[in-house]
């Protein structure tokens, strides 16, 4: 029976695709200008925010992958990712590069581990469900400082939003029906008498760089090529979900306005969200809700967001219902901790971005590049923050397991 409504399904896709299409065609047809302005919204959003805060971390992750400097960092974190989260090594600085670059920042970087053949199919299906985060400048600058017009309430969002995130992999990767053991490749080599640590990581470093084999000229050309190719598909379905959202929202008045932004776009549904969200500050009980409901969708990240991982992710045959389950544990665990933490959120009130808080152009509840710009410095010392933090979380998984390994 189920592999009769598989065939069907499969069958019936092409002809549910173009349908709706053409629906798609006339409802742009029919108002024009709505669908123009929404177009244009999209656009600027995806130009003033998007391109340049994610471009210099594309760039950076194909680089470093192709050196060889990921793989060897990932022998440091393969307590942590086998253990925890049943992963390769490897996939730790995706995890990083994924919270500090957000989406699809990290699916990129699984893209360049999956092409090497450093992860499976489904490893990179997992990976990219782990390494799925709305950027730092999303929560901090858009929403905690354009938006809601607190930077603390905005670092308080991200740290439970990366908190929501961990937990909603590691519980997915409970459910999982695979063994619980290390995967294949480790299990080969668990038995043998393990090579220095210092040396596993060069060689894990050399054997990656000798794989790849490109000069640097040729590496920086394709990964420049390759992180611009990935930012013009994003901004397309960005633009696409735009007009997408602005037709939902007329064609179902009755609907409130927040509901499809929010299912559709993580940034439309963030402005959308925010007006209940702000009142917080006072304390209201509609205040707190809509909160979390922000932290929800936060956590959610809008069909366009998931879909963008699944066209980088093209080559691995990523399925859409594991990540999007993931996706909603992800909202429902931030959903949950927003309303458990909100007083020590509102206790964050202090301008932690005095020079930002000032500006004038985020007063309008918009963001210049300039401000992007004077961010990455922040960005990149948080990256390396995360690095050392994950380093020191996986010796402690490796000293807990040794320990266990002893006394058992």
């Amino acid at each position: 029976m189920y592999i009769k409504i598989r065939r069907i399904a499969t069958g019936s896709a092409p002809f549910v695709s173009g349908i709706l299409a053409i629906l798609l065609a006339i409802a742009i047809v029919s108002s024009p200008e709505s669908s123009f302005a929404a177009s244009l919204q999209g656009l600027k959003l995806w130009w003033t925010l998007v391109f340049p805060a994610l471009l210099p971390f594309l760039i950076l992750s194909e680089m470093l992958t192709a050196s060889g400097f990921v793989h060897g960092f990932g022998v440091l974190l393969e307590p942590l990712m086998t253990r925890i989260f049943r992963l390769p090594g490897a996939g730790g600085w995706t995890l990083a590069q994924g919270i500090t670059a957000g989406f699809p920042g990290g699916a990129g970087g699984v893209a360049q581990l999956h092409k090497q053949g450093s992860i499976t199919d489904k490893e990179a299906g997992k990976l990219a469900s782990l390494a799925h985060f709305a950027s730092p400048v999303t929560l901090l600058i858009v929403v905690g400082v354009a938006l809601l017009h607190n930077p603390g309430t905005g670092y308080g969002l991200l740290a439970i939003h990366w908190l929501s995130g961990l937990l909603a992999s590691f519980t997915a990767s409970r459910w999982s029906r695979e063994s619980k053991d290390l995967p294949p490749s480790k299990k080969i080599t668990a038995k043998r008498k393990p090579a220095p640590l210092h040396r596993r990581i060069l060689q894990a470093s050399a054997d990656a760089r000798r794989q790849d084999g490109r000069s640097f000229g040729k590496l920086l050309g394709e990964s420049v090529a390759s992180a611009v190719q990935t930012l013009m598909i994003v901004g397309g379905y960005m633009i696409m979900f735009a007009v997408i959202s602005s037709i939902v929202t007329s064609v179902f008045p009755m609907l409130p306005s927040a509901l499809p932004a929010s299912l559709l776009e993580i940034h439309l549904g963030a402005g959308a969200l925010s007006a209940g969200a702000i009142n917080v500050n006072a304390g209201s009980v509609s205040g707190v809700v809509g909160l979390a409901l922000l932290s929800a969708a936060l956590g959610w990240s809008g069909l366009c967001a998931q879909i963008q991982v699944l066209t980088v992710l093209k080559s691995a045959g990523m399925k859409f219902l594991p990540f999007a389950a993931v996706r909603l544990l992800h909202g429902l665990y931030a959903f949950g901790l927003t309303l458990l933490f909100w007083k020590p959120l509102l206790a964050l009130r202090v301008a932690v971005l005095p020079v930002l808080a000032g500006s004038e152009t985020l007063q309008s509840r918009t963001v210049e590049t300039a401000d992007l710009w004077s961010f990455f410095p922040k960005l990149l010392g948080l990256q390396v923050l995360l690095l050392l933090l994950l380093s020191l979380l996986s010796l402690t998984v490796y000293l807990l397991t040794s320990i266990r390994r002893q006394r058992g």
